[in-house]
Formats: C-alpha cells, sequence, structure tokens
C-alpha cells in the first residue's frame, strides 16, 4: 500500500509500518517515533481502525464486545494521544486567518472515521454502535479543548461503500441489490468519495470547520441514514430472525457466542 500511496505524487516518501497495535499505546508511540524522525513531522492524523461483526445480545460475548471498544474506542484515544503533541505544533505553524491560505499550507487536523448505526439503534450492531457513539464525543471533546489552539478534529461516518471487507461482513451479498435501491441515492459510495471527504477536511476549504460529522450531507452515505435502508443486517428480516434465535451466517468474519 505504501507503494500506491507513493505514487500520488513525484518525489513522496511513504513509510509502510507494519504490525501496529491501535490497542497499545507503546506501538502508537513507536510508529509515531519513527514518522517524525524519518519525515520531520505529523500534521494530519486519521483514526480509523474498527472491527465488526454481524451479532445479536443473544450471541455476543462479553470479550467479543470489549474487543471492539479495544480496537474503535481505546484504539481511537491512543492513536489521538499519541500525536496531540505533533498535533498542537503543526496547527501552530500552519496558522488561517480564513482570509489568506497559511504559506505553509494546512496542518493540525485530525479526522475520526466512525458510522452512523448509533443514531437510532440498528438490530445486530450493539456493540458498534456503543464504540462508534464513544469515537464521536471523543472527536468532539478534541475540537473543544484543543480548538483554541489550533487544531481540528472532525468525524467521516460512511455508509455501505462498495469493494470493502465491511460489506461482505454486513450484508448477505444476494441482498445486495436491494440495498443498494433503498438509498436515495441509488447505489453504494465508492473508497474515492470517502477519501474526496478526507481531502476536503485537510484542505483550506476546511479551515473552519471543527466538531463536526460528514454524513449524507457530505455525499459520504448517500444519504442512506435518514431512510434507515440499509443498515448493517440486510438479509436478516426484522424482527423475525431475532425472535428465531438462529445463528448469525451467511456473510463473513461471523462469531459463535460464548454466552
Amino acid at each position: 500500500m505504501a507503494k500506491d500511496i507513493a505514487t500520488a505524487r513525484q518525489g513522496a516518501k511513504v513509510l509502510g509500518i507494519g504490525a501496529v497495535d491501535v490497542r497499545s499505546i507503546e506501538s502508537l508511540q513507536s510508529a509515531v517515533s519513527r514518522c517524525i524522525n524519518e519525515l520531520g513531522g505529523i500534521d494530519f492524523v486519521i483514526a480509523g481502525a474498527a472491527g465488526n461483526f454481524l451479532a445479536p445480545i443473544t450471541q455476543l460475548s462479553s470479550n467479543a464486545f470489549k474487543s471492539v471498544m479495544d480496537i474503535d474506542v481505546l484504539g481511537s484515544y491512543n492513536t489521538l494521544k499519541a500525536t496531540l503533541p505533533s498535533l498542537v505544533k503543526s496547527a501552530g505553524t500552519n496558522k488561517s486567518d480564513g482570509r489568506t491560505a497559511s504559506p505553509s499550507g494546512t496542518g493540525g487536523r485530525i479526522i475520526f472515521v466512525s458510522a452512523t448505526m448509533h443514531y437510532t439503534g440498528v438490530p445486530l450492531q450493539a456493540h458498534v454502535g456503543v464504540a462508534k457513539a464513544g469515537v464521536d464525543v471523543l472527536s468532539h471533546t478534541v475540537a473543544i479543548e484543543f480548538g483554541p489552539r489550533g487544531v481540528t478534529s472532525n468525524v467521516i461516518s460512511p455508509g455501505p461503500i462498495s469493494g470493502t471487507e465491511g460489506m461482505q461482513r454486513l450484508a448477505k451479498q444476494e441482498n445486495a441489490g436491494a440495498s443498494r435501491s433503498s438509498i436515495p441515492l441509488g447505489r453504494w459510495g465508492t473508497v474515492k468519495e470517502i477519501a474526496d471527504a478526507t481531502v476536503y477536511l485537510f484542505s483550506d476549504a476546511a479551515n473552519y470547520v471543527n466538531g463536526q460529522t460528514l454524513v449524507g450531507s457530505a455525499t459520504v452515505d448517500g444519504g442512506a441514514w435518514r431512510t434507515h435502508s440499509s443498515n448493517p443486517g440486510a438479509g436478516f428480516k426484522y424482527p423475525d430472525f431475532l425472535l428465531s434465535d438462529e445463528i448469525v451466517s451467511g456473510v463473513k468474519g461471523t462469531k459463535k457466542s460464548k454466552l
């Protein structure tokens, strides 16, 4: 992946650091130190580690619930803590008055990757809904506490994105067509559209954007969350599946209950 990213700009240097565990602050601090030593600093951060699978509460063990919290919430917090000094420094170096672009560019920006199921609650997704609610609040708090230092913190909440492992885990493939047609824009999103939202938040155009969540209004989920039309679990009819006590099957990454 590092080699692919390096092709985006001639002469770019990209570090591919493997085996980084977001659940370990020491692991992240080591990666951050290497970035600073080899690249000179850190201007932008994306906290996007996530774990997900379909499971009703009756099939969701405490260990499985904790694993998602550790990856999503603790992982996001550790990413923040490891990079905050660099973000504060970058924000001070790359100041903008909103009238003219900073000659040194933008910096001091962090994006948290979240979701939308916790807005209303979604069957089979209690673990992720709780975790993403925590991620959202973390981002909002960063915006409030570090906005005075010039750091901006925002959230991107993707909807169904085609060609991703997430959709293999969260929906039966035979129900993909119905899922797409129920979204207001009539299709799943693309990885490029998530990347475009990221570029926007890191660009000069978003100098005054802080403490926000980009969802349907930024075409990141096609308006899906407003119609509750393509929530995770497509193919598992509500409430019939829950009342049947059947085991989740037909999707990638299923887990057996340890209750």
